[in-house]
This record gives structure tokens, C-alpha cells and sequence, in this order.
């Protein structure tokens, strides 16, 4: 069976918690900082989901970064995204410093809205905030029979090719698109060799990297976490990852009119405005062709990808989003495996939030 790099099968220390449990959990936290309750459930929703997924480099583990946030109101609790440009097929929102998460709902469903309307929609966002995994929201687009592109930016993880100074972020990207009688396929991946929550979560496991994902502050490469956070992050293949990770922060930051190099703040910053901007695209496959016949055509594609003779060391060819999937009903079934620094993380907030008596497990 093939999982991701650091799939949750492989921590050695931690706990099973039950999914629904643990959402319940993070909707308490967060509804303690005086996010609304339907808003504090959404919130958890997509940070669950994606530990269900498998990418626990951007679930639970990050309930802490974005409630100390909330605390210092860098990020507002309460969120009223603004349409400051209305334009047809083309809007521009000012998220207001609210949760990114709630704010890429909304710009979500205002790009398939137009999209629906017009054949595209494009929906561009300034002064967000970090929204978790991309696919969450792509995957709601492709859900309503649109293709759909989303950017994000972030704050600075990469140097420039050939610079030594932190000016761009790993800014991901994600495509998603309905896929018939499967699972949507869905691509989600960020521009530097690895994201920056997998060195994260590397370290809260104890565990080496590989040392193809970060240099040190002296730019040698290391297998230590702790040194790559205090060092750089790799481009994924080279300058080529470097100039996608460009083109990504000029979309989310420079067209959204949002913060964009190193003015972005992540969410690892618990005082500064984050400034992230994103910028979503979603197509209308009945502009292009009846809905039925492309669900045919994906079909066939994904039939065809799998029915290529495996590799050595491979039991299965999958097609993107695939894996994700799996992972989704492997969990459901035995439960979320957390490793014992995250569920430590959570008690810590539970107790600054003033949550007592919480159980994650069934």
C-alpha cells in the first residue's frame, strides 16, 4: 500500500480518537474565542478532514497556531467577508482579517455561482487569513460539476533561486474536478519539496526528515526538523518550483491586491495581520460539453491510468486524490491515530480555553 511521506500508519507513540469527537473538541475551542458556532464546526470540519485524508501536516495540529491568533486578534473571530469588486464573472473580496477557512466557503460558492452564470467564475480574496489544506475547497467546486483552481499564498519559507534571504512562501496550489462515478481528482500540492507542516509534525513525531526538504541556517542540508524550520525550505525541482511558487504569490497577492513576499505572515505568527490572499477559478463543465459526456471522458481517463502495469514496488497505480480517499474510510473505520505531542498540544489549549472533561475517544 502506498501512503504519503509521513502517513499516520507510521507514528510510533500517540492515541485512536474518534473523527466526530475530536470535531467537537476544536468547535469548543474555537467558539471560547468567539467564533459562531456554525463558523467554529466549519472550521474544525475542514482541519478534521484533513487529518481523515491523511495530511496531518494541516489537521489538528494546527487548532493551537490559529486559537493563539484568535486571542491576540490578529485573526477576527468574526468574519464578514466584503465583495469590493463585482464585475460579472469576476469578484474581488476583502476578507477583513477573518478565518480563512469561512472566508474561502464563501469565495468558494461566489466562483461557482458566477461560474454557473457565465461559464467561469473567478473570485479574487485579499486580507485573509491561512485556510488549512487547498483540496477541501477545491473539492467543493468539483462537487458542483465545476473544475476547480485555487492559489493561496503565505509566509516566507523559500529564499529566491540562487538568494539566502526567506522571501516566498511554499504558496499551494489545487485542482479539482468531478470525475463521474468516482471520487473527484483532485491535485493539492505546495511549490516547495515539501510543506512546512510536515517538518511540523516531523518534529512533534521525533522523527528525521529526509534531507532533500530543508537546509540549515548555514545552508547545509539536515535531517533534523527543529534545524530546517530555523533554516530554508527547498523548492520542488529547483528553479522551477521557485518560479511556480512566483507565479502562485502573484495571482494570490499582487492580483488580489493582498500582502504578497515577505509581508504575508503564516499562521506560526500569533501577533501579525497575515495579509494571505487566494485566488479561485472555478469552470462550469456544462459551458463546455453536457456534464454526462465529461463524466464519461474522466471515466475512461481514470480507468486508463489504472490500468498501467505496475512498477516495482507498487501494488496499485492511483490517480490523484485517490490515496486521500482511501484514508478517509481506513480512519472512519479505525479511528484517527494522533501522535502524543499533537494530543499534548491540544490539552495545553484545552486548558487556556477552558475546556475541562473533553474525551476524543469513543
Amino acid at each position: 500500500m502506498v501512503m504519503s511521506d509521513l502517513d499516520t500508519a507510521a507514528a510510533p507513540q500517540g492515541e485512536r480518537v474518534s473523527p466526530e469527537k475530536l470535531k467537537d473538541f476544536v468547535t469548543a475551542v474555537y467558539q471560547s474565542a468567539g467564533v459562531l458556532e456554525a463558523e467554529a464546526r466549519f472550521t474544525a470540519d475542514t482541519l478534521v478532514q484533513a487529518d481523515l485524508w491523511g495530511h496531518q501536516s494541516h489537521g489538528v495540529l494546527r487548532v493551537g497556531w490559529y486559537y493563539a491568533r484568535l486571542q491576540s486578534g490578529a485573526m477576527k473571530p468574526v468574519t464578514k467577508p466584503e465583495t469590493v469588486v463585482d464585475a460579472g464573472a469576476i469578484a474581488v473580496l476583502d476578507g477583513h482579517d477573518g478565518i480563512g477557512q469561512v472566508i474561502a466557503r464563501h469565495a468558494t460558492e461566489e466562483a461557482v455561482r458566477r461560474a454557473k452564470q457565465h461559464g467561469v467564475g473567478a473570485v479574487a480574496v485579499r486580507n485573509s487569513n491561512h485556510f488549512g489544506t487547498c483540496m477541501y475547497f477545491t473539492r467543493m467546486g468539483s462537487e458542483q460539476g465545476c473544475i476547480m483552481l485555487l492559489t493561496t499564498n503565505g509566509g516566507p519559507n523559500m529564499a529566491p533561486w540562487g538568494g539566502r534571504k526567506k522571501m516566498i512562501g511554499t504558496n499551494p496550489w489545487s485542482v479539482s474536478a468531478p470525475a463521474g462515478r468516482f471520487p473527484p481528482m483532485v491535485m493539492d500540492v505546495a511549490n516547495s519539496g515539501v510543506a512546512r507542516g510536515k517538518i511540523f509534525l516531523a518534529q512533534q513525531r521525533r522523527e528525521s526528515i529526509p534531507d532533500s526538504w530543508a537546509i540549515d541556517a548555514e545552508g547545509q542540508p539536515t535531517t533534523d526538523p527543529r534545524a530546517a524550520l530555523e533554516g530554508f525550505i527547498l523548492p520542488m525541482a529547483g528553479h522551477k518550483g521557485y518560479a511556480i511558487g512566483v507565479i502562485v504569490d502573484m495571482l494570490s497577492g499582487v492580483l488580489t491586491g493582498s500582502a504578497f513576499l515577505d509581508d504575508v505572515h503564516g499562521p506560526y505568527d500569533p501577533v501579525n495581520r497575515s495579509g494571505a490572499g487566494h485566488f479561485f477559478v472555478a469552470f462550469n463543465v456544462e459551458a463546455f460539453q453536457p456534464k454526462a459526456q465529461f463524466d464519461r471522458r474522466m471515466e475512461n481517463y481514470i480507468e486508463r491510468l489504472k490500468a498501467v502495469p505496475t512498477a516495482a514496488g507498487f501494488e496499485e497505480v492511483f490517480y490523484p486524490g485517490e490515496i486521500e480517499v482511501r484514508n478517509e474510510a481506513r480512519h472512519r473505520e479505525q479511528g484517527l491515530f494522533l501522535p502524543e505531542d499533537t494530543l499534548a498540544d491540544l490539552e495545553r489549549v484545552a486548558q487556556r480555553a477552558g475546556i475541562r472533561g473533553y474525551s476524543l475517544t469513543e
